[in-house]
């Protein structure tokens, strides 16, 4: 599944991934093997991304997380695996959070 221009996401069956696989396989129910996370384009798509993952049987992790410069839902797959979307204002990414909150701060601020 394309994910982005560079980045792609391969879903295998436990048994199709222990092919590509050097080490044991790991219960990713007792085992926390990888964290995935990605970005949408809104707080919008967060929340849509979220709910088709639980309508597809999946695990809410806690509920929505909101920074306001950054939007996060968390979930387990099926197979037990961490997955994050995420949501960033744009500026806040260009300048990095902590500029962002301080600018954000300095705006709010009366004269």
């Amino acid at each position: 599944m394309l994910v982005g221009e560079h980045a792609f996401v391969m879903l295998l069956t436990r048994e199709k991934f222990a092919e590509f696989a050097k080490l044991p396989m790991a219960d990713p129910a007792t085992h926390t093997l990888a964290l995935y996370c990605f970005s949408v384009s809104s707080r919008d798509e967060v929340d849509t991304v979220g709910a088709a993952a639980l309508a597809a049987g999946g695990t809410e992790v806690d509920g929505a997380e909101d920074y306001g410069f950054m939007y996060s839902r968390s979930f387990y797959d099926l197979d037990g695996h961490g997955w994050q979307v995420m949501w960033m204002d744009p500026a806040a990414a260009e300048q990095g959070p902590e500029a962002f909150a301080a600018s954000a701060q300095d705006a709010d601020t009366p004269a």
